[in-house]
């Protein structure tokens, strides 16, 4: 069973091109740093907040990269572009039956 991390965040309209010019290095510091890492997307929401989606192997896994912090430059740049979080949930896709 795979773990999604949900985090809801705010960016200030004069620091999107900034996050969003940082996200292709977060992304490649993530697969080369981040054990389980399987996926990311970001999605644009109303008001100046964004949702990052992201997928894990394990919630270990993801329990390990939240530890880790902003520990390498790409991810540092990507955070600093973050005006303020407004949510941070994890949760777990139920396995696929087929019936």
């Amino acid at each position: 069973m795979t773990t999604v991390e949900l985090t809801r965040f705010r960016v200030e309209p004069a620091r999107v091109e900034e996050l969003l010019r940082a996200r292709p290095a977060m992304l490649a510091d993530f697969r080369a740093d981040r054990s389980g890492f399987l996926d990311a997307r970001l999605v644009r929401l109303p008001g100046d907040e964004w949702l990052d989606i992201v997928t894990w192997s394990t919630p270990e896994d993801f329990a390990a990269s939240r530890a880790k912090g902003a520990n390498l430059p790409g991810i540092g740049a990507f955070f600093a572009a973050i005006a303020g979080l407004v949510s941070a949930e994890e949760g777990q896709e139920p396995p696929v039956t087929g019936s």
